[in-house]
């Protein structure tokens, strides 16, 4: 049996920032009694079968995996018949439905990468940066059949790095959010738990395309820089040259603005200066089509003297 403070669970998630929460509720004592993870996917250039990340650490950790990717009515099952307490969804890319959502004694928890109800759907931290949101942070709540619509057990906004992209905030808010998640489900335990209904403007977050990550140079500086933050690493910022695409891997405030119009280049020490609706911003590392990541700077040094981006 398990002790008051620790339950029979049923993990579901996927990629990276679903890892942390998985480790943290296994080291936290929990009976981890099945991980629902995403089938193995074709990933690099020879299109290698390999598993998700989440089914990489629960067979680290010795854990039953089940592969699917839908909770269809063998997986609903098969889950059922575990008796868990309560079950935990962290970034799967599926959508658990009755009567799987009540199977569990406690329902379904989700830990949440925005703090809702701002941002609702597959995108949130993505949205939040292009949208150039002042607050971030996480969220635990009761799934219910509405999308990321359920009482809310706790909210906590994090401080990012002002120049942090989507990656690296996922980064953090799957550590913080780790934590924020083994504290809920300890009171969900113990009976202290409360969750509250969600309050405030309701905002989606749908998932990006690789359209969302154009850069449109015309906008003032602080909103391509937004959008660069967004987008990166997918579905990628990306520019064009002469009808190419080019990925733009790292770009930054510049240093030193000078005058340049939108989409207009120029060779500075470190990089290369682009102009936008307002003051230039500074691309270090690209991805020319058909070729490696590169210095902006060595890229440049190739081109003909007139380079403008967005033509």
């Amino acid at each position: 049996m398990t002790s008051p403070r620790t339950l029979r669970l049923i993990f579901a998630g996927t990629p990276d920032v679903a890892v942390p929460s998985l480790r943290a509720l296994h080291e936290a004592g929990h009976d981890i009694a099945a991980v629902v993870t995403r089938p193995d996917a074709p990933l690099g250039r020879k299109r290698v079968l390999t598993p998700s990340p989440v089914a990489q650490a629960a067979e680290e950790l010795g854990l039953h995996v089940r592969k699917t990717a839908r909770l269809d009515d063998a997986a609903t099952s098969e889950l059922t018949a575990l008796g868990a307490d309560l079950a935990v969804v962290v970034a799967y890319g599926g959508l658990v439905r009755e009567p799987l959502l009540s199977a569990p004694a406690h329902g379904w928890i989700n830990l949440h990468f925005s703090l809702l109800p701002r941002w609702r759907g597959a995108a949130p931290v993505q949205h939040a940066l292009i949208a150039g949101d002042a607050e971030i942070g996480t969220a635990v709540f009761q799934l219910v059949k509405e999308l990321d619509a359920g009482d809310v057990y706790a909210q906590e906004t994090v401080a990012l790095p002002s120049e942090a992209t989507a990656g690296a905030a996922l980064d953090i808010l799957a550590q913080t959010g780790a934590r924020q998640l083994v504290d809920v489900v300890a009171g969900i335990a113990d009976g202290t738990a409360v969750a509250q209904p969600q309050t405030g403007e309701v905002t989606a977050a749908p998932k990006l395309s690789l359209a969302d990550g154009l850069i449109n140079w015309s906008e003032p500086a602080v909103r391509v820089f937004a959008r660069y933050r967004g987008v990166t690493p997918e579905p990628g910022a990306h520019t064009t040259l002469d009808g190419a695409r080019v990925k733009l891997l790292a770009l930054a405030p510049a240093p030193e603005p000078v005058a340049l119009a939108p989409g207009a280049t120029a060779a500075v020490r470190g990089g290369v200066l682009v102009g936008t609706g307002t003051e230039p911003l500074l691309l270090t590392r690209v991805q020319p089509a058909g070729k490696g990541a590169m210095a902006a700077a060595d890229w440049f040094r190739g081109l003909r003297d007139d380079v403008r981006f967005g033509a």
